[in-house]
């Protein structure tokens, strides 16, 4: 009868597969739990130093890429959304009761694509005054901010978008706008004067103007 080798793992390797296998599982409980998306700060401080909170994000990615949800990032903040091709078996049709005036969508794209811009800059892109309403509904709807006032006669407020847009429009960062010929594509882009100068500072591939990316981040 022969004896049967047993190779045992050093106690302090098993010690770091458990500590990960936690550090995973906390992970994915904070992002359960958490009501809006979490930021990576928020993740890193739960874990402590030394966690490589980047591998077990990549990993719970992984994990979850085949299955009812993913794990999306936008902006640096981590949540679980509903994988897109599910997403229409999930609709509701539901009454709207308000939608975004064609000012306030035109607002909206001029500080996405031209951020950080003032409202003076906004009116003038437009060829129209813009309400303070139509800044008001933006700011409710938590896609727009404030940012820095600009160092000029004044110190007019310059806008933002926030976080916040890019998750609902399912952007990662700013750089995933689209740009000109994918507008023009889906038939988004007419020759109207506001649109049609919208993008005349960048050319047609055009997609962030002056926009720095992580401006939507500060």
């Amino acid at each position: 009868m022969t004896a049967e080798t047993v190779i045992e793992a050093p106690a302090e390797l098993e010690e770091g597969f458990d500590r990960r296998a936690e550090q995973l599982r906390l992970v994915e409980a904070v992002l359960f739990a958490s009501a809006e998306p979490v930021e990576e700060a928020a993740l890193a401080a739960r874990l402590g130093e030394g966690a490589d909170l980047r591998g077990l994000l990549d990993e719970l990615q992984a994990h979850y890429s085949h299955r009812g949800v993913h794990l999306v990032a936008a902006a640096g903040r981590w949540a679980f959304r509903t994988a897109p091709d599910l997403a229409p078996l999930l609709q509701r049709e539901t009454e709207v009761t308000s939608r975004l005036s064609r000012a306030a969508v035109e607002t909206l794209s001029i500080i996405a694509y031209h951020q950080p811009v003032t409202r003076a800059e906004i009116e003038s892109i437009r060829g129209v005054a813009t309400s303070k309403g139509t800044l008001d509904i933006l700011m409710e709807a938590g896609w727009i901010k404030p940012g820095r006032r600009r160092e000029t006669p004044g110190r007019p407020l310059t806008w933002l978008t926030t976080p916040a847009f890019l998750d609902h429009f399912g952007l990662e960062s700013l750089r995933d706008l689209p740009g000109v010929d994918d507008l023009r594509a889906a038939g988004l882009l007419d020759a109207r004067p506001a649109i049609t100068t919208l993008f005349s500072r960048g050319g047609d591939d055009a997609a962030l103007p002056r926009a720095v990316e992580d401006s939507a981040e500060d």
